[in-house]
């Protein structure tokens, strides 16, 4: 999770839909916002990098005033992870089509338990992998929340190092000596949130499939099954429940790399990101947020998931996670906030999350 505070000005602008406050450069159709970066998760340790988001803002469409921009950053952590990304965001015409793609670069040392929903503590070891990752969404809106497209993906996985004697050096784990994932999907969502960065109401419903085929040049033939649901219910003026139940499902020959994964402060938190891994899952949140003044909140929330080689034994050793934490608005017109969290799983697994805007 990443979070930015942006710039002081140097210039202003008259797009009243961009932050005034942040400006490192204005042309008459581009402005550029400086992001340092500062993170904490459990699977990083503390982070920190910098960045900057680029607007394109010589012409408006109808989705919410939104603007075109790439967003990029770079970062490095206490585990020694560098990680570089740039995402692009880009409307066409009115806004009835768009690009939403992404690009990330990882050297990234991590940890692994080996497969399944039981995987003991005692299985822990080490290994580096350094990706690429590179995915473009191309999609059609139908006003005023519906959006439909294509999705390509592409993921390049080296490993670079694994403990001697371990589980990935038995070379028995799907991915262990690397893998290439290349595929095409199908994209459809209905989305009426009055806004991403901390809805206040409404619903979110994404369906999302696609597939990694040898014939592309994947090492791996797979297809994955995504399903999100969120929902958003005031109960009052200042007091919000949000609940959201995601669904993976993966069937084929899949790498541990694009094996699901249970944990993380925006999925499971209380568990480390890959805590618990294989080819189907299930994680079901509800949150209780409570505003206590305008741009201060608290929030408390349960969860419960696991993963399964076969989706029909769901529910059979669900793991459970409870936790809470406070937001803090960071500028009053803008709606981006910063988020402190602690979750506490089962079994001694816990984590303090630090990064920017809900979970979900």
């Amino acid at each position: 999770m990443i979070i930015g505070f942006t710039l002081p000005s140097l210039g202003q602008s008259r797009d009243k839909a961009i932050l005034r406050s942040d400006t490192l450069k204005t042309g008459k159709n581009l402005k550029l916002i400086g992001i340092p970066v500062v993170f904490s998760t459990p699977e990083t340790g503390f982070g920190f990098g910098g960045g900057g988001q680029l607007f394109f803002t010589g012409a408006s469409n109808t989705f919410r005033d939104r603007r075109s921009n790439i967003l990029f950053t770079g970062i490095y952590t206490a585990n020694s992870q560098i990680v570089l990304q740039a995402l692009p965001q880009l409307y066409f015409g009115r806004g009835d089509y768009y690009l939403d793609g992404s690009y990330e670069f990882r050297i990234y040392p991590n940890k692994f338990w080996g497969i399944g929903n039981d995987t003991p503590d005692s299985n822990e070891e080490n290994y580096d992998m350094t990706s690429h990752k590179l995915r473009v969404d191309f999609l059609k809106r139908l006003p005023p929340s519906l959006n439909f497209g294509l999705r390509f993906n592409f993921e390049n996985h080296v490993l670079t190092e694994v403990e001697e004697g371990g589980l990935l050096d038995s070379g028995g784990i799907p991915g262990s000596n690397g893998a290439i994932i290349v595929g095409l999907g199908a994209i459809f969502n209905l989305d009426t949130r009055d806004q991403v960065e901390d809805p206040h109401g409404g619903y979110y419903v994404n369906f999302n499939a696609q597939f990694s085929s040898e014939n592309f040049g994947a090492t791996h033939g797979f297809n994955r099954f995504i399903t999100d649901l969120r929902a958003y219910y005031p109960l009052g003026e200042k007091s919000l429940l949000a609940a959201r139940v995601y669904v993976e499902n993966n069937y084929g020959d899949v790498p541990f790399q694009a094996k699901s994964q249970f944990g993380g402060g925006n999925m499971a938190r209380g568990y480390f990101q890959g805590r618990f891994i294989d080819d189907h899952m299930y994680v079901i949140t509800a949150e209780y947020r409570y505003r206590v003044l305008p741009r201060f909140s608290l929030a408390g929330f349960v969860l419960m998931g696991e993963v399964t080689d076969i989706n029909q034994q769901y529910f059979q050793d669900p793991k459970l996670s409870a936790g809470g934490g406070v937001r803090f608005k960071i500028l009053k017109q803008q709606n981006t906030l910063v988020r402190l969290d602690i979750g506490i799983g089962e079994d001694g697994n816990s984590g303090f999350y630090f990064g920017v805007n809900q979970a979900f």
